[in-house]
């Protein structure tokens, strides 16, 4: 019950994020970016029905699929956001925060990503153009941020004949941020630095000193160069990007000759990087 009654409020968190995105940011500026937020816009200009009876009637026709498709468990988590972001859009106000347009495509795009991102998370959805991606996902592989630009783009593209070309542009700006902070969210948060070092005299000096000092536990790979054919040693180190001058400077100092490689990494988890809360 208590798990029930936490992922009913994670639903409701996520909805109301939706609704604030497209009451407050994106409506008010007619950009419909996809959705069935964006098909309730689009009919709301058009007919003059409320866009909140446009998504619930919408969503009626998803939570079937997800029913059909996706499980018992993602249909009734489907069917609580279903009923759940209508009630949203009829209760959040539907206010202009600013005139500015950009500013408002911007940040309401990203306020829906996030959204979005969160029922994703907990395998939920709001109903609506969000439900194929899941179905894509899961039949195809096909990754939920693509799904999503894939299913709205056709409302987009009514969006260019209800409203007119610099809204249709706006509307293409809205779902490259969603996608993009999707995708960024998806693949973790706990973005890390992956340093790679091969030094010919001195791995051993910097892997005390990297044990000592950066405080982080280091992989050592035997590997052989491929011009000359000698056998080298290679130190591997997760670090943060805050511990990365630190880490350069240092071993600039043991070994100037020596060869870095350095990228990043979406996510890293455990022994060190992960988060633990006070007990």
């Amino acid at each position: 019950m208590i798990n029930q009654i936490k992922q009913i409020f994670k639903i409701a968190s996520a909805v109301l994020i939706l609704a604030v995105s497209i009451n407050m940011f994106l409506g008010p500026h007619h950009i419909a970016a996809g959705g069935a937020s964006g098909i309730g816009i689009l009919a709301e200009t058009t007919f003059g029905i409320n866009r909140s009876v446009i998504v619930l009637s919408l969503n009626v026709v998803v939570s079937i699929l997800a029913a059909l498709f996706l499980g018992k468990k993602v249909f009734f988590n489907t069917l609580i956001g279903s009923l759940l972001f209508p009630l949203a859009l009829r209760i959040v106000p539907t206010t202009m925060l600013t005139g500015d347009r950009l500013l408002s495509v911007v940040f309401g795009s990203i306020i829906f990503a996030i959204g979005v991102a969160i029922l994703y998370n907990i395998q939920a959805s709001s109903g609506g153009t969000t439900i194929p991606p899941l179905i894509f996902e899961k039949y195809w592989g096909v990754n939920t941020s693509l799904g999503l630009l894939l299913t709205d783009t056709i409302i987009v593209f009514m969006s260019l004949y209800v409203f007119g070309f610099e809204e249709f542009l706006f509307a293409i700006l809205s779902l490259g941020i969603t996608s993009i902070v999707m995708s960024y969210i998806e693949t973790g948060l706990k973005r890390r630095k992956v340093v790679m070092v091969i030094s010919q005299q001195h791995t051993t000096e910097i892997h005390n000193r990297l044990t000592q000092e950066v405080n982080r536990g280091t992989t050592i790979f035997d590997v052989r160069g491929g011009k000359e054919n000698a056998h080298r040693e290679m130190i591997m180190v997760v670090i943060t990007d805050q511990e990365y001058p630190k880490l350069k400077k240092m071993i600039d100092e043991i070994d100037p000759q020596s060869f870095m490689i350095t990228y990043n990494v979406a996510e890293v988890h455990g022994l060190g990087f992960s988060y633990h809360p006070i007990q």
